[in-house]
């Protein structure tokens, strides 16, 4: 019988996991370049790291059949151990090379790394929420790895390490773009919302033209503010003193913002309307006026819901925010194009890497909060009750 649900992962899923592992082990891991544009040579595992990770595998696999609700740790060993070995290996391949010398991850790397992340998802799932915790136990000895320059010869750092203050200056404006964005999105969106869900036509106007927005591709978007933003400036000389033009940021946190109005928007009209009537209708017995009722009934309990459409804004947003790169906005995507432009990995994976784990620290982070504040509310309503 599969072991679904709280049980633990899947045997499905188990197995989906254990594949690719399985598989890297007959992978190269290291791709070793003379210099980051020229082709290079494809390394394999030595016959004993290649053991090691089909052993985890297996171990996995083992302890996912048979107790599934511990899982989690050859998971997490599992995904610690890919980036170890990535560490080893490149400085392995590294020794006796000149110093434009480059060894990158290979497709054993990335299938390993694939098959361990889905298999510590797999296992996450089963641990109950106090326990949670410990399916990120693996940030710290990857935190580790990094601090003590074990993967310092991976091909991604030595560019990270010479681009230094530039990079990140980079990462510092990428998230002043997605913080803006998401700032204005709260002061249009949240005003709006309140609105709408009181009022049916309002509600179906402004959810239309956040809906026509996402239907517009983000590089279109970021093309058609271009030639109106111009206009404005030439009409008014004065907004070029206040850092308004054509390209740049401008145009990239007005892409940015409209895109996130929609689960602003969707969300609090869903959550605001979602409140039980008969909940304000005791606040109106006590005596509450309505914006008594709004502020301390309706609100808090709609903020749940609220909260998830506002962390489905800032993940969005992280990617939106790399490609207004290519407006001159700045942030990570500008390594992302210029790893294209110049047919350069590493630099893709400079900017690329960050920005995932960016997205998934504040998807985890507002998520964390979301369940706190819904537990919170659950205590206040059973009290209630």
């Amino acid at each position: 019988m599969p072991l679904t649900g709280t049980a633990g992962p899947s045997r499905t899923m188990a197995v989906l996991a254990a594949l690719p592992m399985l598989a890297s082990a007959l992978l190269p891991w290291v791709l070793l370049r003379p210099n980051r544009l020229a082709p290079g040579a494809w390394l394999g595992l030595p016959a004993g790291a290649a053991g090691v990770a089909a052993a985890l595998a297996l171990l996995y696999l083992l302890v996912a059949f048979r107790r599934p609700a511990l899982a989690w740790w050859p998971a997490t060993l599992a995904l610690v151990f890919a980036p170890w070995l990535l560490g080893a290996e490149t400085g392995r391949a590294l020794q006796g090379q000149l110093e434009f010398a480059r060894a990158s991850a290979a497709t054993g790397f990335w299938v390993f790394l694939l098959g361990a992340g889905v298999a510590l998802y797999g296992a996450q799932r089963v641990l109950p929420r106090p326990r949670r915790w410990l399916a990120w136990l693996w940030l710290l000895p990857l935190a580790g790895l990094l601090l003590s320059g074990h993967l310092n010869h991976w091909s991604v750092l030595v560019e990270g390490h010479r681009e230094g203050p530039r990079w990140a200056q980079e990462l510092a404006q990428h998230l002043k773009l997605t913080g803006l964005a998401l700032l204005f999105a709260l002061l249009l969106g949240v005003p709006l919302a309140v609105w709408a869900s009181g009022h049916e036509r309002v509600a179906r106007a402004v959810l239309g033209f956040a809906n026509a927005v996402q239907t517009i591709p983000s590089l279109a978007l970021l093309g058609l503010l271009i030639a109106p933003l111009s206009a404005l400036t030439r009409t008014f000389p004065a907004l070029r003193e206040v850092g308004i033009s054509g390209i740049g940021v401008a145009p990239a946190l007005s892409a940015m913002t409209l895109y996130a109005l929609l689960p602003v928007l969707r969300n609090g009209v869903v959550g605001l309307r979602g409140v039980n009537p008969g909940t304000l209708d005791a606040a109106t017995g006590m005596g509450m006026t309505a914006g008594q009722r709004f502020w301390r009934v309706q609100l808090p309990l709609a903020l749940p819901v609220w909260l998830t459409g506002i962390r489905q804004a800032a993940v969005m947003l992280v990617g939106v925010a790399a490609v207004a790169a290519l407006i001159g906005a700045g942030g990570l995507g500008t390594y992302v194009f210029k790893g294209l432009q110049s047919a350069a990995t590493d630099l893709i994976l400079l900017g690329a890497i960050p920005a995932t784990l960016l997205a998934v620290l504040i998807d985890a982070g507002l998520r964390g909060v979301e369940q706190v504040l819904g537990q919170r509310l659950g205590r206040v309503e059973a009290a209630h009750d």
